[in-house]
């Protein structure tokens, strides 16, 4: 099966220091730092990159299940919402809500619902981060 690698670099303490991370297919090399992680200052966080790893896994996981079930979806658009709140003793990812559209010809929502939440829950970054509790919601256009 595939294996996947990134990286982490970081220089100097944690409020004035910096890092990069990097994908190890060179499709991402990108900054970030206290500020972009905690404060409004443009680059990236890890947050960041797990929502889009979610976001991205639960598409084609979706589109996946939609073709299992004889559908063939136009488009699946999905957003991450990735909560960082901090907890006694630290910061913790407390949620993360998915949002996502779907253009599929002559699927009914009932269906839809159902196919979308069993792919919220089988979808492989899902499983992955079962530990915070990952929401949905699923709107069909």
């Amino acid at each position: 099966m595939a294996k996947r690698k990134a990286q982490a670099t970081w220089e100097g303490n944690l409020k004035e220091g910096k890092g990069s991370m990097k994908l190890g297919s060179g499709a991402f090399d990108g900054p970030f730092s206290f500020k972009t992680r905690f404060q409004d200052q443009p680059g990236t966080n890890p947050e960041e990159l797990i929502g889009a790893a979610l976001a991205g896994c639960f598409s084609m996981a979706l589109a996946a299940q939609l073709g299992d079930a004889g559908y063939r979806p136009d488009k699946i658009e999905t957003k991450a919402e990735v909560h960082l709140e901090e907890v006694p003793g630290g910061f913790e990812i407390t949620r993360i809500q998915l949002e996502t559209e779907a253009k599929i010809p002559e699927i009914g929502d009932d269906e839809f619902q159902q196919i979308a939440e069993a792919t919220r829950q089988g979808c492989p970054v899902s499983k992955a981060l079962a530990g915070p509790k990952i929401e949905l919601k699923a709107n069909l256009i």
